[in-house]
């Protein structure tokens, strides 16, 4: 393989990563708002009540927005492999290519064609045709995230793939295994609810600043319920959906489970406490203090009492075998790409499945090439691989607490939210309001942990297992790669301030037909209680 400059493998991670979070400012508001108006938009062809026309008009137009400007930073992102990533895009191209080929196809097209009806269409089509087109918007957003992380999960989790020495990639074998990957179904499902959560506070928020100015209070009561009922049942799916991942990376990704545990050495079941906060060192490979729960971990991580979590140095142990063994692949693929031997090819076959342990002890070898070590150095590159296989510990420990804590404040707000709510005495609790109205931004910042969790925490790998991050990158320069990161970052923010002027501007204005209150927005704020009782019949 061509050596990679290590700046530029560091540049174009923190590119990709940089435009991955940008664009995942939108993507969970997306899918999220769309089944929010297609229930508003449900219970108005069900009660044929105008106020509920209003909402899903009024909440589809802050939809429209963050769809439109999310869409653009998505499309770049898809040439970034290409561009940036391109030895990643040979290995595993057959395997990424087909999911976001279906994306584009299936689910794209479809969301995108529904949603311009889903606006025009409001004189021109029947109340069920119109509900109908709305329900595709949503499904047609799901199934576009579907595909993406299904691509992502086989990342993660190869399966239905197998690598093909002629080739030098891995060729697809199973696209039944490719969908049905268990990595895939589960992290669509709590990535979508994730986007709920985000939506359900963000109709939530933006109610409770009406409620507080006394502008479309009985537009803005109705929907901070139905946000704070959504909310609830959203927040309780994706803390489930949270531990079924746990349990698959215990089983697939142990190295991410262990970091995201800070975890050094394996624990003792039943008593191994789950570390609330720590202060992980990556370099002494040691946490410097630990407050944790008793008893907690075991059951936490593995449904059981007595299975024990396999700790960061017994992992390492654990690996210099398989560097070994991966050394031996290494150099039997490379001769047999020269000489054609039956015998090179059966002792690859042999050690195939550590090739991914030995394409990384080559960032120790000499010009990244396993078959200049020298044999009496192999111990010296074996030993230096072994601290390799684990992620950023720090990193992936802090984003995975940050996303949970964060978790259990949106359920302890909702359940609030709700109870106040149908209990009809949000006037009482202005706290309250502005809680949620600040909360806003959090379900967003917490899927942005989320994603750090899963793609640092999969770290060395862009294939896990099998091929090495620092392998997988373009042979760029270093200005090439500056030059474009700064490219990204600007446009991404023009992006971004679009998106926060829009959405505040329409915001502030408030629906635009309130057939409860049809002279709210030009009323100036009412200090007095919300007249709660006369939306309840």
């Amino acid at each position: 393989m061509e050596f990679i400059d290590p700046n530029v493998v560091d540049l174009s991670r923190f590119q990709f990563a940089l435009t991955a979070l940008y664009h995942f400012m939108f993507v969970p508001l997306t899918l999220g708002l769309t089944f929010m108006l297609a229930a508003m938009e449900t219970v108005y062809v069900v009660t044929g009540r105008q106020i509920y026309k209003d909402m899903a008009q009024f909440w589809g137009k802050l939809f429209g927005i963050n769809f439109a400007i999310g869409v653009a930073t998505g499309i770049t992102m898809e040439f970034e492999f290409g561009t940036n990533w391109s030895m990643y895009s040979h290995f595993f191209g057959d395997m990424f290519g087909t999911p976001l080929a279906i994306e584009g196809l299936m689910a794209f097209f479809m969301e995108s064609t529904f949603v311009g009806l889903m606006f025009f269409g409001w004189d021109r089509l029947s109340k069920q045709a119109h509900l109908a087109v709305t329900y595709l918007v949503a499904l047609g957003s799901n199934l576009s995230a579907l595909w993406i992380l299904i691509a992502n999960a086989g990342m993660n989790v190869p399966e239905g793939a197998h690598f093909d020495p002629e080739t030098m990639r891995m060729q697809f074998e199973s696209f039944v295994n490719l969908v049905f990957n268990p990595d895939a179904q589960a992290k669509f499902v709590h990535t979508s609810v994730a986007g709920y959560v985000s939506a359900a506070m963000f109709v939530m928020g933006i109610s409770a600043f009406y409620l507080l100015r006394g502008q479309h209070r009985q537009f803005a009561a109705r929907s901070f319920r139905m946000a704070a009922l959504f909310g609830i049942i959203s927040t309780v799916a994706v803390i489930t959906l949270g531990d079924v991942l746990g349990r698959l990376d215990y089983e697939k990704q142990p190295t991410k489970i262990a970091a995201i545990e800070g975890l050094w050495h394996t624990s003792k079941p039943p008593f191994e406490p789950w570390i609330l906060a720590a202060l992980p060192d990556d370099a002494k490979q040691e946490n410097h203090f630990e407050v944790g729960v008793p008893l907690v971990l075991t059951p936490l991580i593995t449904h059981t009492f007595d299975q024990p979590i396999t700790g960061m140095h017994e992992l390492e142990d654990a690996a210099g075998p398989r560097i070994r063994s991966g050394i031996e692949a290494v150099s039997a693929l490379r001769r047999y790409g020269v000489t054609h031997s039956d015998a090179d090819l059966a002792l690859f076959t042999q050690h195939e499945q550590d090739m991914g342990y030995g394409l990384l002890a080559a960032r120790h070898a000499p010009n990244q090439d396993v078959t200049n070590i020298p044999e009496n150095q192999i111990d010296t590159v074996v030993k230096a691989t072994q601290p390799d296989i684990l992620p950023n510990v720090f990193v992936t420990f802090w984003s995975f607490r940050f996303m949970v804590f964060l978790s259990l404040w949106f359920f302890a707000l909702f359940a609030i939210s709700a109870y106040i709510s149908l209990k009809r005495r949000l006037e009482h609790n202005k706290l309250l309001l502005k809680l949620c109205m600040w909360s806003i931004p959090l379900p967003i910042l917490a899927t942005e942990f989320g994603w750090i969790t899963a793609e640092a925490g999969r770290q060395p790998w862009t294939v896990f297992g099998w091929l090495p991050t620092f392998l997988s990158a373009s042979s760029h320069g270093v200005s090439y790669m500056v030059f474009s990161l700064i490219g990204f970052v600007l446009l991404y923010s023009v992006f971004i301030a679009a998106e926060l002027y829009l959405m505040f501007k329409f915001a502030r204005l408030g629906p635009e037909h309130d057939s409860m209150e049809p002279h709210a927005q030009h009323a100036a704020p009412k200090p007095s209680a919300f007249d709660m009782h006369s939306t309840a019949s």
